[in-house]
């Protein structure tokens, strides 16, 4: 068993994408199957299951978790007291939603990685709805959010990016071929939408309410990438970030509805407690995350 498998592990079963992991670790995503399943092989268990694209830990993947978090921590330990005097080190706990694991963050993983390897990233996706909870508890240094452009009471806050909304649906959706819509057109319409507590699903519902719509057919969601497959096959309307999307509007697999959701900003954000102390790991995160997002936004 070798330190890098753990390490490979402790990223994938913090991201749950075996591309992402790979990025973030500046390998190719075949190395990182290869890792996993050497690992597992020497272990005797499977540790991940891949369904479809989505990748859940098995129970004794959890189990195995708790014992490598330990491990990491004392090497993080053990590094710490040969490094030269200098060096920033410690531990950074990150906590954002699937959404922007997936395509916001790595990029800023991977480049944190390179330059701070004597700081220990640890990462905790969680639902949109408990990221400021973890905050408030101490359970995360930091957090990213995708919110409506706005302050939160005992947090500093930053934004890093807008993010554009689309409303989506298949090319071949009776809808996809309108230049206007009413909101008489969504009768009878199915939505496919993120968790109760998402802002950007709160804000759709209400707005689609302040324009005289009652209830609406809804499916359920915990993941971006599952609300695009179904839109793609024509299950129902989408709501999701540009960055979510890009890949699939370029090909034309989705088509954005003419439906204005401009009334309300969105924007990526990052938080911290305003009574937390800004360790030196921190600070060198918090400056490595700006730069990363000001580079990003010039492209």
């Amino acid at each position: 068993m070798e330190l890098r498998q753990l390490k490979t592990f402790h990223t994938l079963a913090s991201i749950l994408n075996f591309s992402r992991a790979a990025e973030v670790q500046n390998y190719v995503p075949s190395t990182v199957t290869m890792q996993m399943k050497s690992l597992e092989e020497e272990l005797g268990v499977k540790l991940v299951d891949r369904l479809g694209k989505k990748v859940i830990l098995t129970d004794a993947g959890r189990s195995f978790l708790r014992y490598v978090d330990n491990i990491l921590s004392e090497l993080e330990e053990a590094q710490h007291a040969v490094k030269q005097s200098g060096e920033v080190t410690g531990t950074v706990v990150i906590s954002a939603d699937e959404t922007l694991f997936t395509y916001r963050l790595p990029a800023v993983l991977r480049r944190f990685r390179l330059r701070y390897p004597g700081i220990r990233l640890m990462f905790r996706p969680l639902a949109n709805s408990n990221l400021k909870q973890s905050l408030r508890k101490g359970d995360a240094d930091i957090i990213f959010m995708l919110d409506e452009n706005k302050g939160e009471t005992g947090f500093c806050g930053e934004k890093m990016l807008d993010e554009p909304f689309y409303v989506l649906a298949a090319p071949d959706h009776p809808l996809a071929a309108r230049t206007v819509l009413a909101i008489e057109d969504f009768n009878g319409e199915t939505f496919l939408l993120t968790e109760r507590g998402c802002s950007y699903r709160t804000f759709f519902e209400r707005s689609l309410s302040q324009k005289g719509m009652g209830g609406i057919t809804e499916l359920e969601f915990n993941s971006a990438e599952a609300i695009k497959q179904c839109a793609k096959i024509g299950m129902g309307i989408a709501i999701l970030p540009e960055m979510a999307v890009t890949a699939e509007v370029n090909r034309g697999e989705l088509v954005p509805l003419p439906w204005d959701l401009t009334a309300t900003s969105f924007a990526t954000q990052m938080f911290w407690h305003e009574e937390k102390w800004i360790s030196p790991a921190i600070e060198a995160f918090l400056n490595l995350t700006r730069d990363t997002f000001l580079k990003n936004s010039t492209l």
